[in-house]
């Protein structure tokens, strides 16, 4: 017997959606920093209250505390297949988006879902940057480690680090070194490369807020220090990448090319 009409689309009225999605790469960007334990972006974007900003987010339900738990559950989802993805322990990424999600059914106004939040992202991106320390076996590089993570935004200097975990800057050199394979200097180059190619990919932002976010002394100083890492410009990097690739950690699978 021929099986018919098997499948019925829902008579939605779709038309009447008029709300204008933002850019998901705005989103992507979050999630990846949460995923890279990148601390001072998540504290950032937190600050400025985008998760409470109904612009742009879609309306789930005509209800304003049901409809940013609805979103709350989004983020949670997201967040947890990103730090998965980044080497969080599976149990661990969702046993906490499940603890969040039934913490955040108890909430009974706008104001505690936002707090938690901003708490869950925190806490999600707290462990990540756990996970990067455990690659240090002294106490003092997990805490080189962990001032970087904390700063990365700023410009550090080897004796900036040393002072703010009270040893010599020879000294932090050298064991930096010889457990984590690369030097100070590089090591912090890496991190901000991370966050550039993450914002060349995921934002809008030119190439001057992107040097002064990250606190280049110039335009040209990032534009010379990511040709060096990557062998391609900026530009040509966002050209053959910019919202592409959908994997959440996986690096970018396009070759340099230049303009």
């Amino acid at each position: 017997m021929q099986q018919e009409n098997y499948w019925t689309p829902l008579d939605l009225d779709v038309d009447s959606i008029t709300t204008r999605h933002r850019n998901p790469g705005e989103e992507y960007l979050f999630y990846r920093a949460v995923a890279a334990g990148q601390i001072g972006l998540v504290q950032d974007n937190c600050s400025r209250g985008r998760f409470e900003n109904p612009e742009g987010v879609g309306l789930l339900s005509t209800d304003p505390l049901a409809n940013i738990k609805y979103h709350f559950v989004i983020t949670a989802a997201m967040i947890t297949r990103f730090c998965t993805e980044g080497g969080m322990a599976l149990e661990e990424a969702f046993c906490l988006s499940d603890s969040y999600i039934l913490k955040m059914d108890r909430c009974t106004n706008i104001a505690e879902v936002v707090l938690l939040h901003d708490q869950m992202c925190l806490d999600y991106a707290g462990r990540m940057r756990l996970l990067k320390k455990f690659a240090a076996s002294s106490k003092q590089v997990a805490e080189a480690i962990d001032y970087i993570y904390l700063h990365i935004l700023e410009r550090i200097t080897i004796n900036d680090l040393a002072n703010a975990i009270a040893i010599s800057p020879a000294y932090l050199s050298r064991i930096f070194k010889q457990e984590i394979g690369v030097s100070v200097s590089d090591y912090i180059r890496q991190r901000k490369l991370e966050v550039a190619k993450n914002m060349l990919r995921f934002s809008d932002m030119d190439l001057v807020e992107i040097a002064s976010y990250l606190s280049y002394s110039s335009q040209s100083h990032f534009i010379q220090h990511f040709r060096q890492q990557t062998g391609m410009t900026p530009k040509a990097y966002r050209n053959a990448n910019y919202m592409n690739n959908w994997n959440v950690n996986r690096e970018e699978d396009h070759p340099p090319s230049e303009e």
